[in-house]
């Protein structure tokens, strides 16, 4: 993309992302109240949070309206292209209807467990896996991985690609699902995320720069409603989209290693709820953290909310500079 199309490439679909996100939710959020499609709190979690009983969850819908919105917009728009913004769309969509499924069968059927962790697991491995033979057969995208801090180097797995990319997209939705416990948490961790890909992805040429500034646009507008004291939640809808978007911008860019780093709080919440589970059932009923995921540990220490956000989010824009030093070193 060249740089006197940045305004139109990139600002222009975060302009519709936040416009079509913030809109809708002026209608979405009193007709989920209306269904009552509300969140139920674990009792056994921060005290705080009983508060938020019934507050309307599945607002990732308006997540998506916006991400959707600005991406066919951006697919007209010079220095842009079909080719490299609708396969951003097409994972987070494909994720986000996963999420939509379990909060539909939680919040409006009222089936407390929503899908079983295997038809969830089941679910994700067959969007991944579809998205990996789209990609590649149709698109003809590499799934070969740029190496961080050493320039010119890419990681090519051979016939281990596909199943490295089913680790990694899983791993990274479901990083993405546990940090979204807190009042806009997710969507800033995820925009200082988006900032990173859409940077790399100007920089780079690549018309995916436009696919980022859509989510940062979508988020935006979500916050609107979501920042604490949050009026909806994003739910699974919104958690496993926000998962999809990363990982296809990483593999669009070819950029999956640098995941660890600049999504290091969704790698530290997944990790942190493997480690409570793993020393919970060896020791018979100790714990490491006051309570898993992480963020709930600093929150049970004494951090607000508004604490735990805002560290979050300035140790993922560090984390995202180190990053774009790794892409250029």
């Amino acid at each position: 993309m060249q740089s006197g199309m940045v305004f139109i490439g990139i600002i222009a679909p975060l302009l519709a992302g936040f416009a079509v996100s913030a809109v809708s939710g002026r209608y979405l959020i009193p007709f989920l109240r209306r269904v009552k499609a509300g969140q139920t709190e674990r009792t056994d979690g921060p005290q705080s949070h009983l508060s938020k009983t019934g507050t309307p969850n599945m607002g990732g819908i308006m997540i998506l309206l916006g991400l959707a919105a600005a991406c066919i917009i951006a697919c007209f728009l010079p220095g842009t292209g079909s080719s490299e913004v609708i396969p951003v769309l097409i994972l987070s969509i494909g994720f986000g209807l996963v999420g939509f499924i379990d909060d539909y069968l939680k919040v409006v059927k009222k089936k407390s467990d929503g899908l079983s962790a295997k038809q969830k697991m089941a679910l994700q491995i067959v969007i991944a896996l579809l998205f990996a033979l789209y990609i590649t057969k149709i698109n003809a995208i590499p799934l070969t991985m740029k190496a961080p801090f050493a320039p010119g180097v890419y990681l090519d797995l051979k016939f281990l690609n596909i199943p490295a990319f089913l680790f990694i997209s899983v791993a990274t939705v479901n990083g993405t699902n546990f940090t979204d416990g807190v009042d806009g948490l997710a969507s800033c961790v995820t925009i200082a995320t988006a900032l990173f890909f859409t940077i790399a992805a100007a920089f780079s040429g690549s018309g995916a720069a436009a696919a980022g500034g859509a989510m940062i646009g979508a988020l935006l507008g979500f916050l609107i409603y979501n920042a604490n004291p949050a009026k909806v939640f994003m739910g699974d809808t919104g958690s496993l989209a926000l998962g999809g978007f990363v990982t296809a911008m990483a593999y669009l860019l070819q950029l999956p290693l640098f995941i660890p780093i600049v999504g290091f709080i969704y790698f530290i919440e997944v990790v942190s709820v493997i480690i409570q589970v793993a020393y919970f059932k060896k020791t018979h009923g100790k714990r490491i953290f006051r309570m898993a995921p992480i963020h709930h540990h600093f929150e049970l220490g004494g951090w607000s909310e508004v604490k735990v956000v805002a560290v979050f989010t300035i140790v993922t824009v560090i984390l995202s500079s180190v990053a774009l030093l790794g892409i250029w070193a």
